[in-house]
């Protein structure tokens, strides 16, 4: 069978491969020049550091055969991811922990009198958090609010914290210890080589034929397929006819030093008046390798509201949004041929471990249709969930 898949990110990278070792022909669409989609990763030629193209990825999953799966394409080596956040002129540790409570506070509380002390600092009123920032300061009270969350959520939303969701906060952390792993997984790392190596070898099989700087229209207009698996916009494929879904998107100011700049991998900005969210340097994403570059690359990060030039990153998914999504999903459900996955095809923040737990899980049901001759679902999972 012919099969077209649009999006060289890891849904469509393992959904190709998948179809390909089973022996079906696959084209795989991709409008960049390059694969990988926003996990794309290069060496500098100048300082010889992986970057991370568009912004910082970690790889961190519970699930132990996501894992075991990209260990095949790839060599992973061990990472933790410990963010530092600037507040009020001083570097505090993140997620909030027992180091980062008895530091803002000047106290030296073990863990349950830290947990006693932020209960009397928490609104006891807010029984039921409507908001994120009612999330907020029915957690830990309004002084670690003010400090770490409203001001950088206003830059990375763009919106006041009232307008957003409690269940953003809600996959936050604290801890009553002096764990500073921003990450609660037992399985973290980062490929050694790259996350773009990583699924050129995932995409490494004479079935799949990939095709760069391509749009899907250009190939769905000229060749018919049996079936198209579609990881791009689903408001694009729908040639946006009940309007734009939203986006957050970001802008890097890359700057490269002597040495090392901020002696860590990601630094937080907090206050509302510092324009970006954080610094990254790239090479501490390679602890391995970091101490032998002579140079370093960092990047300033600024997130706005994307344009429809701009690459998408968060799906808003407020009320209006959610509501024009839902005619899309509709649309989505009465259309033959086309399968919709992925962060972009269902609108849904997905870190890249859940990408690939949909995808190797849509492969199950994907043969399972083939075998009973049956359509193959528009969804592998429920879209309208976040």
């Amino acid at each position: 069978m012919k099969f077209c898949i649009v999006g060289a990110g890891f849904s469509g990278a393992v959904i190709a491969r998948h179809l390909a070792k089973q022996g079906h022909t696959v084209t795989l669409a991709e409008e960049r020049s390059h694969i990988g989609g926003n996990c794309h990763t290069s060496r500098d030629p100048d300082t010889h550091v992986m970057l991370h193209h568009y912004g910082p990825h970690i790889f961190h999953t519970a699930h132990q055969h996501v894992w075991e799966y990209v260990q095949k394409f790839a060599t992973f080596q061990p990472y933790i991811n410990r963010v530092k956040a600037i507040s009020g002129g001083r570097v505090y540790s993140l997620p909030i922990n027992l180091f980062t409570i008895n530091q803002f506070f000047g106290k030296t509380l073990r863990p349950e009198e830290a947990q006693e002390f932020l209960k009397e600092k928490s609104d006891a009123s807010i029984k039921n958090p409507q908001n994120f920032e009612e999330q907020a300061l029915s957690m830990i009270g309004p002084e670690l609010y003010q400090a770490f969350f409203r001001g950088y959520t206003l830059k990375q939303w763009g919106v006041d914290p009232t307008s957003l969701p409690a269940s953003i906060l809600k996959r936050l952390p604290v801890r009553f210890n002096y764990d500073d792993n921003y990450f609660n997984h037992p399985y973290q790392g980062i490929p050694k080589e790259g996350y773009t190596a990583l699924i050129e070898n995932i995409l490494d099989h004479p079935n799949i034929h990939l095709h760069l700087n391509t749009e899907f229209e250009a190939l769905t207009a000229a060749e018919t397929y049996d079936h198209v698996f579609y990881t791009g916009p689903i408001d694009r494929y729908f040639k946006y006819c009940h309007g734009r879904l939203g986006y957050r998107t970001l802008d890097f100011e890359r700057f490269d030093a002597d040495g090392d700049y901020q002696g860590t991998a990601v630094m937080n900005y907090c206050d509302e008046d510092v324009p970006y969210t954080r610094i990254s340097e790239h090479k501490h994403f390679a602890p391995w390798e970091a101490a032998h570059l002579k140079k370093t690359t960092c990047f300033r990060e600024y997130s706005r509201l994307a344009t429809p030039e701009d690459a998408p990153y968060y799906p808003i998914r407020l009320t209006t949004e959610m509501s024009r999504l839902e005619r899309y999903l509709n649309q989505a459900e009465t259309t033959e041929g086309v399968s919709f996955l992925g962060r972009l095809g269902t609108y849904r923040y997905l870190d890249m471990d859940r990408t690939i737990a949909e995808a190797l899980s849509a492969c199950a049901v994907i043969d399972q249709k083939l075998a009973q001759s049956s359509p193959i679902p528009s969804f592998f999972t429920d879209p309208h969930s976040a």
